[in-house]
């Protein structure tokens, strides 16, 4: 008995290993794969300036860093002591002007050099609904809790979006030739605009991908969105918020998303990591029984093989700390 409405997804000629450079940027989707990739060990920059909603702001800021453009100090701002930037999430966030500077300075140069060296950016698009700032009329990537009268809101269309990333992908292509590009539209609703009004904007996002994957042969459409609306078209696969997708969904997605973008050969890799995360979590009914002994030995063994070649540093705190308690 066939129980969901599937569909196939076309297989990607240049996958992703563990010797891949990944970009994760744009809305929390992005965060989620992203971390799943690096609990698996794959080297991934993810969200360096924070979740990033709308297209605009996610090509605007890696532009920048690319030209190494100063920063526009007309959209820093100042909120309960902290100095932000509406070009950037309140993850970015600083206690003078100065050293918020100095953060997004390095945040661009990182950024920088891992998009010339990069064999694969993931771009995941949240929302077409943009807000505007002041008398230039600036999209910002967040309004941070400002009063709303110093915005104006707007719907985003294909074209701009387009454009926008025309000037970015066209910059890329000139410094790393080899990039990937997989984009994607967020499977997150964003229904506080509205139920239909969250429908337009996934529709203009969608035509937007679609327009970007037809014009630029290394820019290739992952559908989280309608796996999460077809095959998971559930409300047990959300949070309470009904609008997340819940941790079955996000691990349903992360494994369409392997079959297709992940090289097969990384695959014994991801199980004996993914072993690895299971272990730590292990809560034994007797944690100083002779088993149990011999459980963390042959982890810590398993760890100081792995950590040749890759950063179980995380890991072995957490082992560590259980080694620590035991000789309490």
């Amino acid at each position: 008995m066939q129980l969901t409405t599937s569909f196939s997804i076309p297989e990607a000629r240049v996958k992703i290993n563990h010797h891949s450079g990944i970009y994760a940027i744009g809305s929390c989707f992005s965060t989620v794969i992203g971390d799943k990739l690096t609990e698996r060990k794959f080297p991934v920059l993810n969200n360096p300036f924070g979740t990033i909603f709308n297209p605009i702001s996610i090509a605007r800021v890696m532009e920048d860093s690319l030209l190494e453009m100063p920063l526009d100090k007309k959209l820093v701002l100042v909120r309960d002591g902290l100095y932000l930037h509406y070009g950037m999430h309140s993850d970015v966030v600083a206690y003078s002007q100065d050293s918020l500077e100095r953060l997004i300075l390095k945040k661009q140069q990182h950024t920088q050099q891992v998009l010339e060296r990069a064999s694969h950016v993931l771009i995941t698009l949240g929302t077409a609904w943009v807000y505007e700032f002041g008398a230039d009329k600036e999209v910002v990537a967040n309004c941070h809790k400002q009063p709303g009268h110093l915005f104006e809101k707007r719907l985003l269309h294909p074209d701009e979006i387009q454009k926008a990333f025309a000037g970015f992908f066209n910059l890329l292509v000139e410094v790393n030739p080899g990039i990937q590009v997989i984009l994607t539209v967020s499977p997150v609703r964003h229904i506080k605009d509205g139920i239909p009004q969250n429908q337009l904007s996934k529709s203009v996002l969608r035509m937007a991908a679609n327009d970007l994957e037809e014009t630029y042969d290394f820019v290739h459409y992952f559908p989280s969105y309608e796996i999460m609306m077809d095959e998971l078209r559930d409300y047990r696969f959300y949070k309470e918020d009904m609008i997340h997708p819940n941790e079955i969904a996000e691990g349903y997605i992360w494994e369409r998303f392997k079959q297709t973008w992940v090289d097969p050969r990384s695959f014994d890799l991801i199980g004996e990591f993914e072993g690895i995360k299971k272990d730590l979590m292990h809560k034994p009914f007797n944690p100083d029984s002779p088993a149990h002994l011999k459980f963390l030995d042959n982890l810590q063994k398993k760890l100081e093989r792995y950590s040749r070649d890759f950063d179980f540093s995380k890991e072995q705190d957490m082992l560590r700390k259980q080694l620590n308690y035991r000789g309490k």
